[in-house]
């Protein structure tokens, strides 16, 4: 174990800069990975767990999804207040039990308890990859680190179902999470010998159940945070919805099961690149324009793309093109979103941050999985979901900036009440 303690000159002794930044991007991708890899796989364990409906293969996406969402909202006191390893190793060990519990699971009951209680394990990462990077880095140092561990974690998505593919070409489809099993005890060990504790001692916060009822009030009591809250679930929602059923889409409707990986990971792309180019231009143009722009892109397409469906012009093209296309959308829209529900609360950052993951992957989850059920062979559920999802979102963005676009601040947001 390693126990030295970290200084400004060595905020992670043991584990030198390289190794740190390809440990976060392990981190931050594991949740992906969970997710995309059985994708290609859904209807074969749905086969082998005697699914009899085929839309319900997809829950075995959503019930991690929940997991994962239910648990943020803990992971961030618990952190401020035992330290960053030791929470991290619980929730890693949790990750990686629930994979075993996947691999021997016989019945699509005890699969979906092992697939909520993986994303449960899954979400330490998810809130503890920023948190320990800023207990070790602070301005273009942090920015540094995230911006090259970012780059592993857009790849993930893109390959991640190919990996999946490849794994069950020479192995029983159990080999998947036999994968995310032995991931999860690499990164276990890995932390157990190289991460030291990077919360100082004196950083640490008792856990108040004043302090949090405090936080998330600040939250609800801002019409900014409310407001890009809801609309990024809305947007989620539509994420979510394509995950769980593009398997089926482009096996079913296109009859293109082949071309499946090939084509999520070239959409994966340009949400990716995206993702990349905001980097670039969100400081000269501002998150308000890049994101408002962003989001009146993706609801002409989805809107588009749900009259091209109803018109009965549907191809397998079409499809692909238009979903890469609203994918790059997303990428623009949704890292601001959270930037600005996170502005009215920065003092609290970590619950409020908590209090967010929460109510985006649950509500996004919750809405994704309901219209992904509703696939009935065609396209026009999904199509006709994201226009919907697409709508509500402008209207929740309308709600929080009081009815205008494209300010350069945000002038009706609410104070910051300091306690």
């Amino acid at each position: 174990m390693n126990s030295a303690i970290p200084t400004p000159d060595n905020p992670h002794p043991g584990m030198g800069f390289r190794q740190f930044v390809a440990f976060i991007a392990m981190m931050m991708a594991t949740n992906a990975i969970a997710i995309d890899s059985m994708l290609p796989s859904l209807p074969e364990i749905g086969r082998a767990l005697k699914i009899d409906t085929a839309n319900h293969a997809q829950l075995i996406i959503t019930s991690y999804l929940l997991g994962f969402g239910a648990a943020q909202i803990v992971y961030g006191p618990l952190a401020d207040r035992f330290g960053r390893r030791r929470v991290l190793l619980v929730g890693m060990a949790i990750y990686t039990l629930a994979s075993l519990g996947a691999v021997f699971a016989t019945t699509f009951e005890v699969m979906m308890a092992a697939r909520v209680l993986q994303g449960v394990g899954a979400a330490a990462t998810r809130i503890l990859a920023v948190a320990i990077v800023r207990d070790c880095y602070s301005g273009r140092q942090m920015a540094r680190v995230m911006s090259l561990s970012f780059i592993v974690f857009l790849a993930v998505p893109i390959i991640a179902p190919s990996i999946g593919q490849l794994i069950v070409l020479v192995a029983p489809w159990r080999a998947i999470f036999g994968m995310l099993l032995i991931f999860g005890s690499l990164l276990i060990f890995w932390i157990t010998v190289r991460l030291p504790e990077t919360l100082h001692p004196d950083d640490r916060i008792p856990i108040s159940y004043r302090g949090i009822t405090y936080a998330f009030g600040l939250v609800l009591r801002s019409r900014i945070s409310m407001g890009y809250m809801f609309a990024m679930t809305m947007i989620m929602s539509g994420l979510f919805a394509f995950i769980t059923s593009a398997q089926q889409v482009f096996s079913v409707v296109f009859d293109a099961a082949g071309l499946f990986t090939l084509i999520f990971a070239a959409i994966a792309l340009f949400m990716a690149m995206s993702s990349f180019l905001n980097s670039r231009i969100v400081e000269r143009l501002g998150m308000r324009r890049v994101s408002h722009a962003a989001l009146l892109g993706y609801l002409a397409v989805t809107c588009i793309h749900a009259v091209l469906v109803l018109m009965g012009h549907e191809t397998l093209l079409l499809f692909s093109v238009l979903q890469a296309v609203t994918m790059f959308f997303f990428g623009l829209v949704v890292s601001n979103f959270n930037a600005m529900a996170m502005e009215p609360v920065g003092h609290v950052a970590g619950t409020a941050s908590s209090l967010l993951g929460f109510t985006t992957t649950i509500g996004g989850a919750i809405l994704g999985s309901s219209l992904g059920q509703m696939f009935d062979g065609t396209t026009l559920p999904l199509t006709v979901g994201f226009a919907a999802f697409g709508v509500a979102a402008l209207g929740f963005v309308l709600f929080a900036e009081h009815g205008r676009l494209f300010r350069a601040h945000a002038h009706g947001a609410s104070p910051v009440v300091k306690k």
